[in-house]
């Protein structure tokens, strides 16, 4: 397990979606007349999976089958929202090209539910240079656990310690130092204080390049 892998997050890292999830959840909330502030859309729901999401701001506790069907509603909400705005954050698809190129493994690895992922996939078109694509559907254990990256370090063949993160959230960053991982921070949705320390940060893809990443697992 020698080879070196570039493993991405996906909300706020190869799309920066989270506006149009904040407006679908604005419309889930408002139709049950919900309280909400876009503060707590900062602190309780960039970067969190949905069953806390939907624990937290209804204020009770949920089955599993309820946070389902909640999910569900909401999740269809945001494609139909996003489906015709599709955009990789600037730098992503030729940067992807460029690990390619130097011989990195890649993978996505969200919290978010496949079906969402499938349609960034489908529209970037990108899934066949990805080597593993997990989802929510894929772990028991949400982000800030590591369970989502540690199982996509086994599924590349690559030792935690040689794989470098993307991520954009407290819990996902918290989740990538928690497998042994270098965590490059996205800052789309949280500005560099508002995160646990990174080994670097960019804007966007244009900020990082392939010389960069091999220093950083150096």
């Amino acid at each position: 397990m020698n080879e070196r892998a570039v493993i991405f997050d996906m909300d706020g890292v190869i799309c920066h979606t989270n506006p149009y999830h904040a407006e679908a959840f604005r419309q889930f909330f408002d139709k049950r007349s919900i309280p909400y502030t876009e503060q707590e859309f900062i602190d309780h729901m960039y970067g969190k999976h949905n069953s806390y999401i939907m624990k937290y701001f209804l204020k009770r506790e949920l089955s599993d089958q309820e946070v389902k069907v909640l999910e569900d509603e909401k999740e269809m909400l945001f494609r139909s929202i996003y489906t015709e705005v599709v955009d990789p954050i600037p730098g992503f698809l030729s940067f992807l090209s460029d690990l390619k190129a130097a011989g990195y493994k890649t993978g996505v690895a969200t919290s978010a539910p496949y079906l969402n992922l499938e349609l960034i996939l489908n529209k970037l078109t990108f899934a066949s240079q990805m080597e593993s694509i997990l989802s929510s559907e894929d772990v028991d254990r949400h982000k800030p656990d590591p369970e989502v990256y540690l199982k996509s370090a086994r599924n590349l063949a690559v030792a935690p310690e040689q794989c470098v993160v993307f991520e954009d959230s407290f819990s996902g960053v918290t989740a990538a130092i928690n497998a042994g991982m270098k965590v490059v921070g996205v800052l789309s949705s949280h500005a560099k204080e508002e995160l646990p320390p990174c080994d670097y940060y960019i804007q966007d893809y244009r900020d990082i390049d392939i010389a960069k990443v091999s220093r950083l697992i150096a």
